[in-house]
């Protein structure tokens, strides 16, 4: 990678960035420093402090089509700008708004308050060695009219002509970078005070310690080559854009599209008006109004980002270059950024479909709302097989393949770490699977050890979820209504995970904590349900659902209970160490069926010396 470094006018950037010929990237969006930042910046410049290296990208490379856009404020078209910013937005938009365009600056106070602003420094404090510079530094609204804070409303400064300016000392700081007006403004200065001696030194002394600090800055500047790879713009941006807009595949893809006219934003979240209603649907509101496992939010946010999706359309069309002789499947950074309009373009609607239907095969699996998900990193592999392989998957034999796939993945918990290379694996691997060729890797190499039941205490795990899916699955009912827990009932019954023995009945029966808070002893239960058992003994709340007017019999309770493949006469015993045994089993066995394998090949030593039991 080429590139060079040298200290650059700070008067040349901006005059630069006043033509059009140093611009942004697209994917650099959004000018957010507030006021006090931007009078921080200016305190700064006056007194010749650094503010950092900026970083430009130049451009003409041939691998490289990012469309740009002018800075705020800036107003001369230039199709063809020099250079590209990719550290140094914030700082350049602040000194271009407030210290060379006439414009008022669009900024924001502290509570993210839009306001309009012209800065000033005030001469006097500017030369005060005991005042911070800061507080030289002032913000007037832009009808040049500053009034007392608090209730008296009354006038501080008025500055709404050059005089007044003279009157309180106030330098206009747009007018620094242009000699021509500051000689003429310290000229009628001179004249507004009769050509004091004493004024004019304070100016001279004001020009040439903080003016010319502002005028004569050198900002040092590193300019990456026109040759360097799209994938290393990237990893240059995250490493030092840590305060400004998160950059990511997504936003590098583009804008290179856009520079072939091609809006990928609006064409994941949609167009919307000046009020932001969604005037003309994205593929989000496809997926998420067809999906509503994947939605993660009420404001229709999809946990499938933009850039899972890329990644998705890469895997997607690198997977029939691969089997048609050309590179090899692969989706790592630097292939998603290499993705050309017409790779995308002919991918998104497979993978949207695909990923649509992978959503109905998890609902399927009674994987219903988005924290119930095991992992979201698996859903880019499964939307890219049920894109390939398209109505194949009706097949009960390809389904089944696909399911022993997928919770190998949660069960063996493959999915946790980098991933790239185990999306390519299961890609091509599931679909070999399928034609009739070995077991994919995720699937031969999945193991569930039984101890690992103890261990699985909360949703931070992905096998914890699945669990609890598996359960579902085997069409488990609540305890009271006998209700089957599908998925409308699931979500209007506020439907969540509980304790079978209570945690308080546990703690004052001396139950192991680990084997009272593990998975095996929680189960799906309606928010009514749960309430009704409280934190009692089985043997009391049971006698209380069947004895009071819930309208349950002992014997539909009995079934009911069973359906979560619990031992009720042990539950209603309160004998819970023949409970934990039996659904210790039962639920391994769930594992196991759902893995295509076996999963308790453990000695009997090692199942007493872990759960107390032989398994």
């Amino acid at each position: 990678m080429s590139f060079k470094s040298q200290d650059t006018e700070l008067s040349e950037i901006l005059k630069k960035i006043d033509k059009g010929i140093i611009q942004l990237p697209d994917f650099q969006r959004g000018w957010v420093w507030d006021d006090l930042h931007l009078r921080g910046l200016i305190a700064s410049l006056s007194n010749a402090y650094p503010i950092g290296a900026l970083m430009f990208l130049k451009t003409g490379n041939q691998n490289i089509h990012f469309k740009s856009r002018l800075f705020e404020n800036a107003e001369i078209s230039n199709d063809n700008p020099e250079s590209l910013v990719l550290d140094g937005q914030q700082r350049l938009t602040s000194m271009y708004c407030a210290l060379y365009n006439r414009k008022p600056v669009n900024t924001q106070t502290e509570k993210k308050k839009p306001i309009k602003r012209y800065y000033y420094l005030d001469i006097i404090k500017s030369l005060d060695p005991d005042a911070d510079r800061i507080d030289a530094v002032l913000s007037i609204p832009d009808n040049k009219i500053l009034m007392e804070p608090g209730l008296s409303r009354e006038i501080k400064y008025d500055l709404r002509t050059q005089e007044d300016e003279f009157r309180e000392r106030l330098f206009p700081l747009n007018l620094v970078f242009s000699p021509t007006e500051i000689d003429d403004w310290e000229f009628y200065y001179g004249e507004y005070y009769g050509l004091d001696p004493a004024e004019r030194r304070r100016l001279q002394l004001f020009k040439r310690e903080v003016i010319n600090n502002i005028r004569n800055y050198q900002a040092p500047v590193i300019e990456l080559g026109d040759d360097v790879p799209k994938e290393a713009v990237c990893q240059v941006f995250e490493n030092v854009n840590t305060g400004g807009v998160a950059l990511n595949q997504f936003e590098l893809v583009t804008a290179s599209f856009a520079a072939e006219n091609f809006q990928l934003r609006d064409d994941w979240y949609g167009v919307k008006d000046k009020d932001g209603v969604i005037i003309q649907k994205g593929r989000l509101q496809h997926i998420t109004a067809a999906a509503p496992v994947l939605t993660k939010d009420d404001e229709g946010n999809c946990v499938f980002e933009p850039s899972d999706f890329l990644q998705a359309c890469t895997l997607y069309y690198r997977y029939f270059e691969f089997i048609n002789g050309g590179r090899a499947l692969s989706c790592k950074k630097k292939d998603v950024l290499g993705m050309e309009l017409s790779d995308y373009l002919h991918s998104a609607d497979k993978v949207m479909d695909g990923l649509i239907e992978a959503a109905k095969f998890l609902q399927r699996q009674r994987i219903f709302s988005f924290r119930d998900l095991p992992y979201t990193t698996q859903l880019v592999p499964l939307s890219v097989i049920f894109a390939i392989l398209g109505t194949r998957t009706q097949d009960s034999t390809v389904i089944s393949k696909i399911a022993f796939w997928y919770w190998c993945g949660v069960f063996g918990e493959m999915y946790g770490g980098a991933n790239e290379s185990r999306y390519v694996q299961d890609v091509s691997g599931v679909i070999d699977w399928v034609n009739g060729g070995s077991e994919p890797d995720t699937v031969e190499r999945a193991s569930f050890h039984p101890s690992r039941l103890l261990t699985l205490n909360s949703r931070l795990s992905a096998a914890y979820k699945g669990v609890m899916a598996l359960l579902l699955k085997t069409d488990c009912s609540d305890w009271i209504s006998g209700e089957k827990m599908d998925f409308t009932v699931f979500i209007q019954e506020s439907t969540d995970i509980h304790h079978i023995f209570p945690k308080n009945y546990c703690s004052r029966a001396g139950i192991p904590y680990n084997k009272c808070n593990s998975i095996i002893n929680k189960t799906p239960l309606y928010a009514r349900t749960n309430r009704i058992i409280g934190g009692v003994a089985p043997s009391v709340y049971t006698a209380k659902i069947v004895n009071n007017d819930y309208h349950v019999t002992a014997d539909e309770l009995k079934k009911n209970i069973e359906t979560h493949l619990i031992d009720y006469d042990a539950l209603v015993q309160d004998d819970f160490n023949t409970y934990f045994e039996k659904r210790t089993r039962a639920l391994l066995d769930l594992i196991s069926k759902a893995m295509g394998k076996s999963v308790s090949g453990i000695s009997a030593e090692e199942s007493m010396r872990i759960f107390g039991f032989t398994l």
